[in-house]
């Protein structure tokens, strides 16, 4: 069985950024064989909470866990939030060795579209996940569609051929 991570890095709770994450983990599912859900954890509860790093380690050794982690964060000054960095920071050297990892990026406009290409993929890469086919980039106004046309469009999106190859490394 595939486990599918979420973490997000938006500082709002239960943010625009949390839906389009659990969306594309859907969109997951149905692409693997075999998925289960495995830790979603939005960092905004973290940051509202005195910051524990043993919270942290704990948090972080949950995510590791899974065999497909979702990482999403919305535009901020057209890279990431620091908030997903502060996390990520805290992940030891390799910690997405051996993982598929789908960056997922959410901004207002198009213009920020190649953010997850040139920000947050690296951050993936450097951590030692595997990118499958291109990092997702969806705009505000993609997220307003209903749940099910969402799935729709990010199963376009999804290089399931590339997720499956690597899942199954």
């Amino acid at each position: 069985m595939t486990a599918i991570g979420v973490l997000v890095g938006n500082p709002r709770p239960a943010s625009r950024t949390l839906r389009a994450a659990l969306a594309v983990r859907e969109a997951l599912r149905q692409v693997l064989k075999d998925p289960v859900a495995g830790a979603t954890v939005d960092a905004a509860e973290i940051l509202h909470q005195v910051f524990d790093p043993g919270r942290m380690r704990v948090v972080l050794e949950e995510l590791g866990r899974s065999d497909v982690l979702v990482i999403a964060t919305p535009t901020y000054k057209a890279t990431y939030t620091g908030l997903l960095k502060a996390v990520l920071d805290q992940a030891p050297p390799n910690w997405l060795r051996g993982k598929a990892v789908v960056p997922v990026q959410v901004a207002a406009s198009e213009r920020h579209a190649l953010a997850v290409e040139v920000h947050l993929r690296p951050l993936v890469v450097e951590l030692g996940g595997q990118v499958p086919g291109r990092g997702l980039f969806l705009t505000e106004s993609a997220l307003a569609v209903d749940g099910d046309a969402l799935t729709a469009a990010l199963l376009e999106m999804i290089d399931a051929d590339a997720l499956n190859a690597v899942v199954a490394a």
